[in-house]
């Protein structure tokens, strides 16, 4: 499976039997990538498909610390996920779990790797769950979109903040 997105190119491959690897390119530093993806002030601002909202935003960013996000759509649908980070680099590297309210099936684990050149960033996430058949489900799912669309609205975030720092 290999999709590519609108913009600057999210790339959903799935790799081996149990991972899904997203690609994305933002014309940010990856400072602000990361802070965007890490601090709830920021995710707040972009977190999730056209027409959701993230409703609750908690981040312990320390290895061991509890994460939870609570998204509702436009008729009232939530959809919670939550976990535990293993790694936290600033600015490179996060590790983290990842459970599905929703998903009886156990946890993800989801790295995400960022690589600064010439003030682009590129983005790489890696999730690996616990059988291909999980992995399946989630390709299956909505989930491509709404990373997109989510990653679009971080992009859009993104070279807003970098306006404001260049003209305050």
């Amino acid at each position: 499976m290999t999709s590519p997105h609108p913009g600057l190119g999210l790339r959903v491959v799935a790799s081996g039997t149990t991972d899904l690897v997203l690609t994305r390119t933002f014309a940010a530093p990856a400072p602000l990538v990361f802070a965007a993806l890490t601090q709830p002030e920021l995710l707040r601002r972009w977190h999730g498909a056209r027409g959701w909202r993230l409703t609750v935003c908690e981040v312990d960013l320390r290895p061991g610390g509890a994460w939870r996000f609570v998204s509702t759509g436009p008729a009232g649908a939530e959809m919670e996920l939550h976990g535990l980070f293993r790694e936290v680099v600033p600015p490179v590297r996060l590790v983290q779990t990842e459970i599905h309210r929703d998903w009886a099936d156990g946890e993800a684990l989801v790295t995400t790797v960022l690589d600064e050149t010439d003030g682009r960033t590129a983005m790489t996430v890696t999730a690996r769950y616990s059988s291909s058949e999980i992995r399946d489900a989630v390709v299956r799912s909505p989930m491509e979109r709404g990373a997109g669309e989510g990653y679009d609205r971080l992009a859009a975030l993104l070279a807003t903040l970098i306006h404001e720092r260049r003209h305050p």
